[in-house]
């Protein structure tokens, strides 16, 4: 009591003394600032290694690049309300509440918040109940800072300046922000002058996010929520791209059904370099490989971010956006063929706002758990209730009409359990020094094989039907496997992107392309072999060349053209041209994908597709 006493007494002398309440008054506000950029850094890096927080300090670029807009937000605050605890929280709520969600989306999915992200947030917080998001030292310790540093300004910094002075320094710090955006904006600075990888992958981009700082990379980001114009892009010079192909029409006698199912987090991990994996896991999807057109497809993501592949497949864009109103897609063209098309998903509509995108893309009728799979099952219905619904929707159609179905799974959606395994029976016994990865891998691969039982039954009973049906299936992404990729790291999985191996680590699942009897002949194809390495925006384009459908629309066969120059258009700058693995793509492959951006963005910002 006799230190709080010593500190009003001197504010109060501090008061008739201007040059004193001036230093005490702004010491002190510009000091709590700071410190809301540090708490800000200290989370920065999520579970990576603290040494990429030292980082922030041996380059002291990026520590400024973070602190500095945090503690012009707080004193422009103070200018305009004049009371410093209220400059504080109304600064430490919006930077602390943004670093808490990139610690736990980094811990979670290996994947930071992005300004873009903004306007998931409603998204997160309803899924967030699945990952463990738990306190810890870092965010409890930056909870007392908070309520420290509120009570310590409330009682001690409570000098007022005059309201001109105060307006008159907002009014210059709100002129000095257009040039400091162009500092924060630069790609240059970004990219060449805050490096920090001593101890970081510069391949990772979640990693060379992460290495400067959050605030720093998030107001870097905003430029990616409103993505520009690709060059030479015009509406002309997009419907001239895309006129110069004449659609086509797919034979009537050829119209066979198709069933697509994309599977979460479904892989072969054996291929991935895993040892100690039970036979049985993989004996049926194997199998079926055998008797289908299968390849590698190398998504964009890793671990999450499954909408990204789902919406690749069906719209044949490499890059997706938020979409908010009626968007090019092949579904549309599918219901131009007179497909009747429809698909499901057994977890809840407002997931990645399917209930309404997919209604943009083209879907006559979408199951979700709201509308169908509640009444199935206690939750989100899993592949026992999901794929036998697949067929029956299959088996009830209208068949005057020719089918499209595209649904999407959720069974194998981590996190997975890692003190206990889920099932009884356990399907890995290879090495390890972490019980949790014991569980985690177990759990995994026991999903993956009852997918595996679920998927053999339904190709078995449309083996059987007498109409012909062509069954797509492929995984989404590469499964979670530990918080910072523990389980990867533990069995020494090679996923450097730097390198192929890597890369196709990361990035790789499988695809196959599989016809029952009726299809085979009615296409007159044997649906065998092995298919190219292949982005998920070309996919669709390996069904209709294994159907023997044509070009199909115009901008499929645009697609199809850039195809020839690399079968992989990686938003990472990655492609395979000839089977080579390049980061510098061929004059041929620059220019077909130039011609691809202009057509997609036309696609995507005007309704006749």
């Amino acid at each position: 009591m006799q230190k709080f006493r010593s500190c009003f007494l001197f504010q109060r002398e501090c008061g008739s003394h201007k040059g004193l309440f001036w230093l005490w008054n702004w010491f002190f506000i510009l000091a709590a600032s700071a410190g809301i950029g540090l708490l800000s850094l200290l989370l920065a890096f999520g579970h990576y290694r603290w040494r990429i927080f030292v980082g922030y300090f041996v380059h002291p670029q990026i520590a400024l690049l973070n602190l500095l807009p945090v503690m012009l937000l707080m004193v422009l605050l103070y200018c305009f309300i004049g009371k410093a605890w209220i400059a504080f929280l109304g600064t430490a709520a919006p930077i602390l509440a943004a670093s808490t969600g990139n610690y736990f989306k980094l811990l979670c999915r290996d994947d930071p918040f992005l300004f873009a992200d903004v306007t998931a947030i409603s998204t997160a917080l309803k899924v967030s109940s699945n990952y463990d998001i738990s306190l810890d030292l870092r965010l409890a310790f930056c909870i007392v800072c908070v309520v420290v540093g509120t009570l310590f300004l409330a009682f001690f910094v409570r000098g007022h300046i005059k309201t001109r002075f105060r307006l008159a320094g907002a009014a210059v710090l709100l002129i000095s922000l257009w040039p400091l955006s162009k500092v924060y904006l630069s790609e240059d600075i970004y990219t060449n002058k805050t490096q920090n990888y001593e101890y970081a992958n510069q391949w990772s981009a979640t990693q060379v996010y992460i290495t400067r700082g959050f605030v720093y990379p998030f107001i870097h980001s905003i430029p990616e929520a409103f993505p520009e114009k690709p060059d030479g892009y015009s509406t002309k010079a997009a419907q001239d791209i895309l006129s110069s192909y004449e659609k086509e029409s797919i034979p009537a006698d050829k119209r066979v059904n198709v069933i697509a199912i994309q599977f979460e987090a479904f892989n072969d991990l054996e291929r991935l370099g895993f040892t100690g994996i039970s036979e049985e896991v993989y004996a049926q999807y194997r199998a079926l490989e055998a008797e289908s057109y299968s390849g590698n497809l190398l998504t964009n993501v890793f671990a999450g971010g499954t909408i990204d592949t789902e919406r690749g497949f069906i719209t044949g864009y490499y890059t997706q956006d938020n979409y908010r109103k009626a968007t090019g897609s092949y579904i549309h063209y599918f219901n131009e063929q007179g497909y009747f098309t429809e698909g499901s998903h057994s977890c809840y509509d407002w997931f990645y706002n399917r209930k309404n995108i997919n209604g943009y893309l083209g879907f006559q009728n979408y199951w979700f758990l709201e509308n169908r799979y509640g009444e199935m099952a206690n939750g989100i219905a899993a592949d026992f209730i999901l794929l036998p619904d697949i067929l029956k929707l299959y088996q009830e159609r209208d068949k005057s009409q020719p089918y499209f179905s595209f649904s999407v799974t959720y069974q194998g959606h981590g996190p997975y359990d890692m003190d206990r395994l889920t099932r009884t029976d356990g399907h890995w016994d290879g090495e390890y020094t972490n019980e949790e990865t014991y569980y985690i891998l177990n759990n995994y691969l026991a999903s993956v094989k009852d997918t595996s039982e679920h998927l053999t039954n339904l190709v078995n009973a449309l083996r059987e039907d007498d109409a012909p049906v062509v069954l797509v299936v492929y995984g989404d992404h590469n499964p979670w496997l530990g918080y910072s990729n523990s389980v990867y790291s533990e069995q020494n999985i090679n996923i450097d992107m730097a390198n192929r191996e890597g890369f196709y680590n990361y990035f790789g699942t499988r695809y196959m392309i599989w016809a029952n009897d009726a299809a085979k002949s009615a296409l007159g194809k044997d649906f065998s072999g092995e298919g190219p390495d292949i982005s998920p925006c070309f996919l669709m384009n390996l069904l209709f060349e294994q159907c023997g459908w044509g070009g199909g629309s115009e901008y499929m066969q645009l697609t199809s053209e850039v195809m020839k120059e690399s079968t992989v258009a990686h938003v990472y700058g990655y492609y395979l041209e000839n089977g080579e693995f390049t980061s510098t793509p061929s004059e041929g492959t620059s220019s077909a994908l130039s011609k691809l951006k202009i057509a997609q963005y036309y696609r995507k910002t005007h309704p006749e597709w």
